[in-house]
């Protein structure tokens, strides 16, 4: 053997063994795991009740501007946080929470999960979760969200495994806020497609979220106006046939680190 091979092997092995394989399995098939309530996408419902979630906060204008909205209209809703963004960001964090907001696990730094070791996967949840507070939860699950929505076979058994809930979102309640279609495209995409038990993605973050923070204010009212209650993903869950099962996992205050006083 080569000298060069040699060291290119002895690369491969230290990788191995510092970060894990890596996760190149296949996305997971919905239709094959929705029934177990490893992984929520809605949970459907005779009630008329739906969840508004946000991912990639917290910003410091955007998610300040939707706050406001949400509590003129009297809303909670369910934040996903990346977690470099809540250390830059600490302030407003304690404002959801103060305000009776949901927080939830977006991961530390957004990386795609298509592609990404075990080792990893840990790494970029537990950093975030050490900076969250389940202290301020009663009877406290861990709320995951991937970026980008991507589950594949084996990072799900390791998020299982580190007693994670993965929350999803309606396939029909995706309007691509981020994109910046614009406030009525928005607002119209949520408002025509709205059924029982829906998870809605929206974004505070990642960029210029004055759509969002304008359709938001259209939204809300109309949602009342239509019958339907604007609740936390966890209240959603209780909708779920398997939710007292969801808190099998549930994490300890003095687990995790807090920030939050």
């Amino acid at each position: 053997m080569s000298t060069i091979v040699r060291v290119i092997v002895s690369m491969f092995i230290c990788h191995v063994l510092l970060f894990g394989p890596t996760v190149y399995a296949g996305v997971v098939n919905r239709f094959e795991i929705e029934k177990y309530g490893d992984v929520i996408w809605e949970v459907p419902s005779n009630k008329k009740q739906i969840a508004i979630t946000f991912d990639d906060g917290p910003d410091p204008v955007y998610t300040s501007q939707i706050l406001d909205v949400l509590k003129e209209e009297g809303v909670h809703a369910t934040f996903f946080l990346i977690g470099k963004r809540v250390e830059k960001y600490p302030e407003i964090v304690k404002r959801e929470l103060k305000e009776g907001h949901e927080i939830g696990n977006h991961t530390y730094n957004h990386p795609s999960f298509h592609a990404i070791s075990r080792h990893k996967v840990v790494v970029e949840t537990r950093k975030t979760e050490h900076l969250l507070d389940p202290g301020h939860h009663t009877d406290y699950i861990k709320l995951f969200r991937p970026p980008g929505g991507t589950v594949t076979e084996n990072s799900l058994k390791v998020l299982k495994k580190e007693g994670y809930k993965i929350i999803l979102w309606s396939w029909h309640q995706d309007p691509r806020d981020w994109t910046n279609p614009g406030t009525d495209r928005i607002a119209r995409h949520i408002l025509t497609n709205i059924k029982n038990g829906d998870i809605i993605l929206l974004h505070d973050s990642g960029g210029n979220r004055s759509q969002t923070v304008a359709a938001l204010k259209i939204i809300l009212p109309k949602l009342k106006q239509m019958g339907y209650e604007i609740v936390t993903v966890d209240e959603l869950l209780k909708m779920h046939p398997r939710y007292n099962e969801f808190h099998e996992t549930e994490m300890k205050k003095e687990e995790v680190p807090s920030f939050i006083e």
